[in-house]
């Protein structure tokens, strides 16, 4: 899609993936897992799985997403929201697979 005011050259319409992934995705995978008992056997896991959810469907639609121009890309070549998603995503995991 060529974008008005974004430049001559096509970009991947990034905001319809994010409403997709972190919106239509995490909904039905959220709606499904809320009735196993898996997920209702201890307080937390449900929310842990929303928090990893939004964090990886957030990680994959940046790389279609041209970085901030103030900070392009960072470390390794991931851009800022891909580095913020990480703690986001470890403390999701844990969520779900701690103890009671």
């Amino acid at each position: 899609v060529i974008f008005p005011h974004g430049g001559p050259l096509p970009r991947h319409p990034s905001q319809l993936y994010e409403a997709l992934g972190e919106g239509l995705i995490l909904f039905f995978v959220l709606f499904f897992a809320s009735r196993t008992a898996w997920f209702k056997a201890v307080p937390g896991r449900l929310g842990g799985l929303f928090l990893s959810g939004y964090a990886l469907a957030r990680i994959v639609v940046e790389c279609f997403r041209e970085p901030d121009p103030q900070l392009g890309f960072l470390f390794a070549g991931a851009t800022m929201g891909q580095l913020l998603s990480l703690p986001m995503l470890a403390i999701g995991l844990w969520l779900i697979f701690r103890r009671k």
